[in-house]
């Protein structure tokens, strides 16, 4: 399974990934909303292994965000728990690599991946309450705060909201393109 955009392309994470992974994870410039890891390389290799048999019975989906002008990889998300007409997505990481619009285009894409390819009707994912600028990001798609906790707001958007949502993306995105 392999989506592109305009800037960037969603390909299947690999067992050779496991370095930029660990490095995206450690880096306390991006890991700081997110679960910690082992530090170990062998480790993260093992745990792409044990998650490529979830791939091939469809239970999630794992992502390497590349830039497509030169296939450099700037970042990850994943895509899981599978509800019966919901998912949830999240290990949401980009670099300093990363086009102009990735974040855009990689959340249209996730979109496209677990509604258009997979038929689900919405999408469920938390946020840390104190990562403020990605709760916004996801209220202005149209994301609903469903339930909190206290560290984490749970969201929902239904397919219609994205769709919504995704023609102002696109026309940013392609503004972005053109350097306005």
């Amino acid at each position: 399974m392999k989506v592109e955009f305009k800037t960037i392309r969603l390909r299947l994470v690999e067992e050779s990934d496991a370095e930029f992974i660990l490095s995206l994870r450690l880096n306390d410039k991006y890991n700081r909303y997110l679960s910690a890891v082992n530090a170990d390389v062998e480790a993260q290799k093992s745990w792409i292994r044990k998650y490529k048999d979830d791939e091939q019975s469809g239970r999630q989906y794992y992502f390497i965000i590349e830039r497509m002008s030169d296939g450099q990889r700037c970042g990850t998300v994943r895509i899981y728990d599978f509800l019966a007409d919901s998912f949830c997505w999240g290990s949401w990481i980009l670099n300093e690599d990363k086009t102009r619009s990735a974040a855009l285009e990689s959340t249209l894409l996730v979109y496209e991946i677990g509604m258009g390819k997979l038929g689900f009707e919405k999408s469920h994912f938390d946020v840390r309450k104190d990562n403020e600028a990605v709760v916004k990001y996801h209220q202005r798609m149209g994301a609903e705060k469903t339930s909190e906790d206290d560290d984490n707001y749970y969201f929902e958007i239904t397919k219609e909201a994205v769709s919504r949502a995704r023609e102002d993306m696109s026309k940013t995105i392609e503004r972005m393109s053109k350097g306005r």
